[in-house]
């Protein structure tokens, strides 16, 4: 899978996406997930689609069905580059170690020394309390976006 996720990033390199994953998922679907600043739309999956068909027939790789699309509203955070491009965002964080005896924390997140990767997520204990955690980039287990949706179109 590595070579695959290394040859798909290279094929769209020159496009302007970034490449967020590869999966393959029951019956021969790949599933190429990709995104850009301000989201991409249905033009950029189908000329990622178009370019990766040319290029996978040419390097043989194996799949029945292609599928390219967006990361959605809660996409994943998997680079150290992401988590610097999604600073000021509502965030879910999983941690490999505890801290307070939690692993799990959904917040703001904020660059706190870019030298060291270390971040800080804002969270509310309480009504009108906050709470700073801070953490390193490299105890970072998952992490997505993790945005507030309101379907009514109330104003909050």
């Amino acid at each position: 899978m590595a070579d695959l996720y290394t040859l798909t990033e290279q094929t769209i390199a020159g496009l302007d996406v970034e490449l967020v994953d590869v999966e393959r998922a029951a019956l021969g679907l790949l599933r190429i997930t990709i995104d850009k600043p301000g989201g991409i739309n249905i033009e950029d999956c189908e000329q990622v689609s178009r370019l990766l068909s040319r290029v996978f027939e040419v390097e043989n790789i194996d799949y029945k069905r292609l599928e390219v699309g967006s990361p959605g509203v809660d996409r994943p955070l998997r680079t150290l580059a992401d988590f610097k491009r999604f600073a000021g965002e509502r965030v879910e964080v999983k941690l490999h170690t505890p801290i307070d005896n939690r692993k799990v924390f959904n917040g703001v997140l904020s660059i706190k020394d870019e030298q060291s990767n270390t971040f800080c997520l804002t969270f509310e204990v309480k009504k009108n309390e906050t709470q700073v955690v801070e953490f390193v980039y490299e105890d970072v287990d998952k992490a997505k976006l993790d945005p507030v949706l309101d379907f009514k179109g109330k104003k909050k």
